[in-house]
């Protein structure tokens, strides 16, 4: 389990990062030119500059919700049904169009293991002469196809399952005898509950690359006393695979095609490592080329490298998501609003709103960290809240390190009964 996938896995991260710089300009260049999106979004930029994450992080952060209204737009006006963001078009450059809810359209290209994932599947012990059984979807959404593309550049043939008819899901496992499953870590364990329903053993599959959904511990290790060891990986269908796990368990290890940042919800500025913040992710992929993509899901990068000898930078996985928008007293306060707040006072280090009360009783209170107490601080945050978001917010200074790391910007913590 700890043989690598290639070579780049165990690049020196000085080496790994030179690589990807130099390849950022020309990425951004590309995505002005052949996305019609990226024309506005980064009209101005000068993409041989931004050959470093500082330049990198001036770009500004095209969240989902921002490119699902571009789609709504083009598609209402009878334009581009992707919104103006894929750099190919329909024919023989995109074999496949894909649906995510919204809905999303995301074009699939023809390049070998085009959404990354046979690094993941190798990670989670499949080999080339494996057979695996693909639980994912394979209509509407892209993830059957995602495995599907990743296995066979693994070297591995792959039974279409698909969802749902647990039954004959058993009896393809029993007779086709495969080495293992991707898929949903539910659908895997209705699968495995309903082989023991029926008196059915499933020797063969001894392993599994599981995604989709949160994959606690306790699930985990239900699996491996039924002798299957499940791994995780994130992916999005926008992004295709962003990290992915490994036999060390510690962490999710960064795909080699992506640059990934945390950053504040509701901003796009970077937080200090081990920080909790939203997932914003440049794709290297010419084809569909996301430029500081954010995700909306929350993690924090761990410190030092995997214990597996990969070098590249490990997250915590997903961690909930970073859309806090809350609705108070009839409108609604963003996080980005907290942040151009906390942005005014150079002493506020940390800022998180906290809304409580009864429902149409709600009171505010801005929790902010800093080592300055007096100055009438507490007052000129009471005034910038007002000014920012039209409502009032009491405000309580507290010492560094108070706050929860947990990327939480705003706090709805009213009583709904």
């Amino acid at each position: 389990m700890n043989t690598f996938y290639d070579a780049l896995e165990t690049r020196s991260p000085e080496e790994r990062e030179a690589a990807v710089m130099a390849a950022l300009p020309g990425q951004v260049a590309h995505a002005q030119k052949r996305s019609a999106a990226f024309a506005e979004i980064l009209a101005g930029v000068d993409a041989s500059q931004v050959t470093s994450r500082a330049a990198l992080a001036r770009l500004p952060v095209t969240r989902k919700h921002e490119l699902l209204e571009r789609q709504q737009a083009r598609r209402a006006a009878g334009g581009d049904v992707f919104g103006g963001f894929s750099a190919v078009g329909f024919g023989a450059g995109m074999p496949r169009v894909f649906a995510s809810p919204g809905p999303i359209y995301e074009p699939e290209g023809t390049r070998r293991d085009y959404w990354r994932m046979a690094r993941a599947i190798h990670a989670a012990g499949f080999r080339p002469g494996d057979l695996v059984h693909n639980g994912f979807s394979y209509h509407f959404v892209p993830a059957g196809s995602m495995m599907e593309s990743g296995a066979h550049a693994l070297g591995c043939s792959v039974f279409p399952g698909g969802t749902g008819q647990t039954e004959q899901q058993v009896q393809a496992m029993a007779e086709l005898r495969p080495a293992g499953y991707i898929g949903t870590p539910s659908f895997l364990k209705l699968i495995l509950e309903k082989a023991d329903a029926l008196g059915t053993k499933l020797p063969s599959v001894g392993k599994a690359l599981v995604s989709g959904e949160a994959f606690p511990p306790s699930l985990r290790d239900w699996f491996a006393a039924r002798g299957v060891a499940g791994y995780q990986c994130y992916a999005t269908a926008d992004l295709g695979l962003i990290a992915y796990e490994t036999s060390a368990r510690e962490g999710l290890v960064l795909d080699e095609g992506v640059i990934v940042e945390i950053v504040r919800p509701g901003t796009g500025d970077p937080v200090p490592e081990g920080e909790v913040g939203e997932v914003v992710v440049t794709t290297l992929n010419t084809d569909y080329p996301l430029i500081r993509f954010g995700t909306g899901d929350l993690s924090a990068v761990l410190p030092g490298p995997c214990p597996t000898g990969r070098t590249h930078t490990r997250i915590k996985g997903w961690m909930g998501r970073a859309d806090q928008t809350t609705k108070v007293r009839g409108m609604f306060v963003h996080p980005g609003q907290i942040a151009t707040v906390a942005k005014r006072f150079p002493q506020v280090l940390r800022a998180r709103l906290v809304v409580s009360g009864e429902m149409a009783n709600d009171q505010m209170v801005l929790q902010v960290e800093t080592r300055e107490t007096a100055g009438g601080l507490a007052q000129q945050l009471e005034a910038a809240v007002r000014e920012v978001t039209k409502l009032r917010a009491d405000v309580q200074l507290v010492a560094p390190g108070t706050l929860a790391n947990d990327g939480r910007v705003i706090e709805d913590a009213r009583s709904y009964r």
